[in-house]
């Protein structure tokens, strides 16, 4: 017996057996650890407090914040409109239709950066699009946006073009609303998102 048809008797069993193991239904991972730290290192991430205050004043549509922090914080205070979904619960199937679109602009955030990086580092490896981080966190949102402090005197003018807007920006949002607890204020049902079609497999091959 020659040696091509020795390996073709070797291969062809071999097709049959992987043929017949059913499709992996586990999520895999999308990017390599050096993918994921080259974006890391470069910030994509990331989405400013003043940008969100501006999409936030602006009732964008496109916006949904994502409060990544325990229920019981999230119901003490949360930014208006945001939902959650604690990082605990991030890889649950239920919630994969809000994390996994490509309709909303997803933007994490929890009390400092830690949490909301971790939620933004697993979606990503995920594969899912159009989830980011809220720079700076909840606490610095409250410095900025909700309770900004006056430039000093010899600041540049881009200091106080910036204050001026975020001291709009406070007002327009509630201002120092961060300080007042709010456990009465009722959470928001989350809203419904249309799924992400799944991509189809491609007919015929050999």
């Amino acid at each position: 017996m020659n040696m091509r048809l020795k390996l073709a008797l070797a291969i062809i069993p071999l097709g049959i057996i992987i043929a017949a193991v059913p499709e992996n239904t586990t999520r895999q991972y999308k990017l390599t650890a050096p993918e994921l730290l080259d974006e890391v290192k470069q910030g994509m991430q990331f989405v400013s407090t003043d940008e969100i205050a501006d999409m936030l004043i602006q009732k964008d549509p496109s916006l949904q914040l994502i409060d990544v922090r325990d229920k019981d914080s999230f119901d003490k205070y949360h930014i208006p409109g945001a939902i959650n979904i604690p990082l605990s619960d991030i890889l649950s199937v239920e919630n994969e239709d809000y994390l996994n679109q490509d309709v909303k602009m997803n933007v994490f955030y929890s009390n400092g950066t830690t949490a909301a990086n971790e939620a933004w580092m697993i979606t990503r490896q995920l594969g899912y699009i159009n989830n980011y981080v809220m720079q700076g966190g909840l606490n610095y949102y409250a410095e900025t946006i909700m309770n900004p402090n006056k430039p000093s005197s010899t600041s540049p003018d881009d200091e106080f073009a910036k204050y001026d807007f975020r001291k709009g920006a406070s007002a327009a949002l509630g201002g120092g609303g961060l300080n007042v607890s709010t456990d009465n204020a009722p959470s928001a049902p989350k809203p419904t998102i249309k799924k992400r079609p799944k991509k189809k497999r491609v007919a015929g091959g050999c």
